[in-house]
């Protein structure tokens, strides 16, 4: 873990100074959006190193004079533009946090979610947590959890929602699927499957395997619609169901289970009876593959922060009780399921993903 959460070098001044940014973040959120949507910041990078003056971003993006003022002021506390030294008047050059908001996959994977699909549920984050239900889904609509509605979501809201799910374990796969096939898997059920990323993978990556894709149904549904996966269907079956539901069953005809940022859907006694009723269904000698982006295990301190805020879009928007978590949590509630921890796979990928293997005890 980072010596970051162990040690408070902060001066007085410095901390205090934090504590104002935490104060005014939704407005620092917000300019940094407008900077990047009214084609400001895009303006500014273009000019390379001569650097724009007022004048002359008012010329390039349209906008009137209190809006650039107004947006490009505020930037240059947040850093994402600089002035170019003795430039009279000033003329404004892009900065690095503005090169990486403007230009990075990632960064912009995230703020588009939390803009898109998080940013008015989080006003009712103290009501989630004291209910233990997504108040922030009901800007949205009426439903328990956000998987419910995700094919009635606005179009917007659901393109963002998918380019972050994607972005995240899309780049894994890579690395994940040696793994895997190294225990040499004829019958894989993919749990979670949501819109058939893994499945095309690993039939992409081995042609005899079979994949049998489990999820609620309007995701399947959503899933058979998937163009990618057309090619496949001989090698693909579907499975809708509710994993939560006592009395609905999962296929036994399996020797690998495959989740993917799956279990950070649920709550730890969830993950357990999920865990347990994996088990009841599955042969001895099963395989299951658990891939989760583990927020201790990371290499990075930016990346731990994108995690941990992540759990709290799970909290207020997505069901009420779950979040991204630590490795002892997780290996802990699904070695209490009766499973054994096999083999653990850390830092894999450029977003430093865990793979664990476990099996049926």
């Amino acid at each position: 873990m980072h010596s970051y959460y162990y040690e408070d070098n902060l001066t007085a001044l410095q901390a205090k100074f934090a504590a104002q940014k935490l104060a005014f973040a939704p407005a620092a959120f917000q300019t940094a959006k407008a900077m990047v949507d009214l084609h400001i910041l895009e303006a500014i990078e273009d000019s390379k190193t001569q650097g724009l003056t007022i004048e002359a971003i008012i010329d390039k993006t349209g906008l009137s004079s209190y809006t650039v003022k107004l947006l490009v002021e505020f930037s240059l506390s947040l850093e994402l533009v600089k002035i170019v030294p003795n430039s009279n008047p000033n003329a404004y050059v892009l900065g690095k946090t503005g090169y990486f908001l403007l230009n990075d996959e990632l960064t912009k994977a995230n703020m588009n979610f939390m803009n898109d699909v998080c940013y008015q549920g989080l006003f009712y984050l103290q009501d989630s947590l004291k209910t233990g239900k997504p108040a922030g889904l009901k800007v949205f609509g009426d439903w328990d959890t956000i998987y419910q509605g995700l094919s009635s979501l606005p179009e917007q809201v659901q393109k963002s929602w998918f380019a972050f799910d994607h972005y995240y374990s899309d780049s894994i796969f890579d690395a994940a699927l040696p793994i895997v096939f190294k225990e040499k898997p004829r019958y894989i059920m993919d749990i979670g499957s949501n819109t058939g990323k893994f499945t095309k993978a690993a039939l992409s990556y081995n042609n005899q395997v079979l994949v049998t894709m489990v999820d609620l149904p309007q995701q399947i549904a959503m899933a058979q619609k998937n163009p990618d996966l057309f090619g496949f269907k001989d090698r693909i079956e579907t499975f809708p169901t509710n994993i939560l539901n006592a009395g609905e069953e999962l296929p036994s005809n399996v020797d690998t289970v495959w989740m993917s940022q799956f279990l950070d859907c649920f709550s730890l006694d969830e993950v357990q009876g999920i865990l347990r009723k994996i088990k009841k269904y599955v042969p001895s000698h099963c395989n299951i593959f658990v891939l989760e982006p583990l927020w201790d295990m990371q290499r990075f301190e930016a990346a731990s922060y994108s995690i941990q805020a992540t759990s709290i879009y799970f909290a207020a928007m997505a069901n009420g009780n779950s979040k991204m978590y630590s490795y002892s949590d997780l290996v802990s509630a699904i070695e209490a399921a009766g499973c054994s921890l096999v083999c653990a796979h850390h830092n894999l990928g450029i977003n430093s993903y865990s793979l664990l293997q476990f099996r049926v005890s």
